[in-house]
């Protein structure tokens, strides 16, 4: 396999710290290599060495001739006079760049819904990162450097990202290498992955999975790294074992010993008894959108929403920007009134919503962290039952990543994943029932979303995220919803169902445009929904009782086969009654989902 670019024994140091120290690697024809580390440890420097943006105190970076390679920075460095086309393809005629495949996928996948000839200035920070990332991705670039491409990109770009990737670098072609706390991404795309800690770079083969498999069993091996730290990669691993098996890429080392480190770790949450504490908090009554619609002018920005959300949910909702999520979560919260229909709430909810912005920390700016903690309480106690426990101010920092000394900083010196976590402590620690969480994982790495992550896995509430993050959305969230065009839609096949749907909805609209601009010639129109008016909202309620119907179909199916496996195996009359049971279940749920996708094709 070709050589593309190597680095021999860097060292880096800045005033107070030694980033970086004798470090040698390479990258290959056909390496997808991902970037991991705690903020702070030297990942975005160590891609600006290789790139030759940052010069090392010593060692040297070498490139073999003829390699052209393409950075994306964090930074915004977009020219506001330039239109958006001027920013992508610069002078090229336009029947050169309308006849190269890779730029037309490029614009499509990225650019669709902006006006090509518009100004560069004016758009949204997501707008821009994707403008800056099409003008790199539709130049030719054998080896290409990312830092946070996935910033401000939703769910959507982010995939479509992934699979541009691969297919522009499949295994045997070029070089990528990308910084990024976009877990998801980093399974999805990479086939080794570095990790950057203590000056090294240690290289791991596979993505985040097969990382974190082979960083536990390293743990295991060395019993050098503390003991939460272990148990945070040994508690992922089990969620990566069991609850997404399909990201478990088969590496080419062996991972019994790592499995067998798992063996013993319970589920990741205790869904019954964190929704059993739940109603005990909240009562059966939280939050109800009874019809719930809301307009801005003659603009119906939500239609009429018939949700129940139940004490203990866990729900990712997801959405365009601007398709009404804020909305949405500001109906539940009390911040937005509807136009039409009602809000129902319980009498004991208290919702506290973690925000973009750091408002809560605006008055304690110039307070230590420590100090700002103690304020509300002198002792806390997380967790529920046996494993309860309680924490004084400096523990539950320690446990969140603040380190001894960074209790006695003013807040105004923290870094932003630092207030992010300080944020996040401070609304948790207010007692709140029902929280809402909007984009979460802003400045955060690895380490510290796995740690926040299972912060959450014994939180007792009602838990509502909004996140670009998908990884994120999957592990905390048990079910997902999406507000497409307008309509608040559950989505039993997750995230993957979602981008199904969008793809479906994005093709129906290029294929109506098409059928206009060509008088409809020869191109069947697009069926409407089959249903209008009150007939449409009644089969919204429908498919909201059928969903929760469908939910509590699968709890007592699963009961049922728990229960069927622990019954005493000699007595046959018994096992026969249990399985005659689960096959009615069964039967029922398929009679429910047959009705769902029935109803759900109607409303279209």
């Amino acid at each position: 396999m070709a050589h593309l670019l190597g680095a021999e024994a860097l060292h880096l140091e800045f005033p107070t710290k030694v980033v970086f120290d004798r470090v040698s690697l390479g990258i290959d024809e056909g390496d997808r290599i991902g970037v991991v580390g705690r903020n702070g440890d030297g990942k975005s420097s160590l891609l600006a060495m290789l790139a030759g943006r940052l010069e090392p105190d010593s060692g040297r970076v070498t490139v073999r001739g003829g390699v052209r390679v393409g950075v994306l920075d964090q930074a915004d460095t977009l020219d506001d006079t330039l239109t958006i086309r001027e920013a992508v393809v610069g002078d090229r005629p336009e029947h050169e760049w309308a006849g190269d495949a890779r730029t037309r996928d490029v614009i499509a996948g990225l650019l669709a819904d902006l006006d090509w000839d518009g100004p560069v200035a004016g758009l949204s920070g997501g707008q821009r990162r994707r403008v800056s990332l099409a003008a790199l991705l539709v130049g030719d670039h054998e080896v290409l450097f990312l830092d946070e491409p996935t910033n401000h990109l939703d769910v959507e770009a982010i995939a479509w990202l992934a699979e541009h990737v691969k297919r522009r670098w499949p295994a045997n072609q070029g070089g990528l290498l990308v910084v990024t706390h976009d877990r998801w991404f980093l399974d999805e795309v990479c086939n080794t992955t570095w990790e950057v800690h203590d000056r090294i770079v240690e290289p791991f083969e596979g993505g985040y999975a097969a990382y974190i498999l082979q960083r536990v069993e390293r743990d295991r091996q060395a019993a050098v790294i503390e003991q939460r730290r272990q148990n945070l990669a040994r508690k992922e691993l089990a969620w990566l074992r069991r609850g997404a098996p399909a990201r478990t890429s088969k590496p080419k080392f062996r991972i019994d010993a790592a499995n067998v480190l798992i063996a013993d770790v319970p589920e990741i949450r205790n869904a019954t008894e964190l929704r059993s504490l739940a109603v005990s908090r909240l009562g059966k009554d939280v939050v109800d959108l009874l019809d719930a619609a809301v307009s801005y002018g003659d603009r119906e920005v939500l239609h009429p929403v018939e949700w129940r959300i139940a004490p203990g949910e866990r729900t990712g909702i997801l959405g365009v920007n601007g398709a009404g999520k804020s909305t949405l979560l500001g109906l539940v919260s009390g911040d937005v009134e509807p136009t039409a229909g009602r809000v129902k709430r319980g009498k004991t909810v208290k919702v506290a919503t973690l925000t973009q912005r750091l408002d809560e920390l605006e008055e304690h700016l110039d307070d230590p962290v420590r100090v700002v903690i103690s304020r509300l309480r002198t002792t806390y106690t997380f967790g529920s039952g046996s494993k309860a426990q309680e924490l004084t101010p400096g523990q539950l920092l320690e446990s969140m990543g603040f380190q001894s000394a960074q209790l006695s900083t003013p807040v105004k010196d923290l870094s932003g994943g630092q207030k992010r976590r300080l944020q996040l402590l401070l609304i948790l620690l207010e007692q709140p029932n029902v929280l809402i969480l909007d984009e979460p994982t802003n400045d955060l790495d690895t380490d510290m979303l796995a740690a926040i992550e299972d912060l959450l896995d014994s939180w007792p509430g009602t838990l509502l995220v909004v996140s670009h993050d998908r990884y994120f959305i999957e592990r905390v969230t048990d079910q997902q919803y999406a507000i497409l065009d307008g309509h608040l839609r559950h989505l039993p096949g997750g995230v993957d169902e979602y981008l199904r749907l969008r793809a479906r909805s994005l093709a129906d609209k290029t294929a109506g445009s098409s059928s206009e601009a060509n008088g409809d010639a020869g191109r069947p129109a697009s069926p409407a929904p089959s249903l209008s008016g009150a007939e449409l909202r009644a089969a919204q309620k429908e498919v909201g009782a059928l969903e929760r119907r469908l939910e509590k179909l699968e709890s007592q199916i699963d009961a049922a086969r728990t229960a069927l496996a622990d019954h005493d195996q000699s007595d046959y009359v018994g096992l026969g009654a249990e399985m005659s049971r689960i096959a009615e279940l069964e039967k029922e749920r398929d009679g429910v989902e047959e009705r769902w996708f029935e109803l759900t094709e109607q409303i279209g």
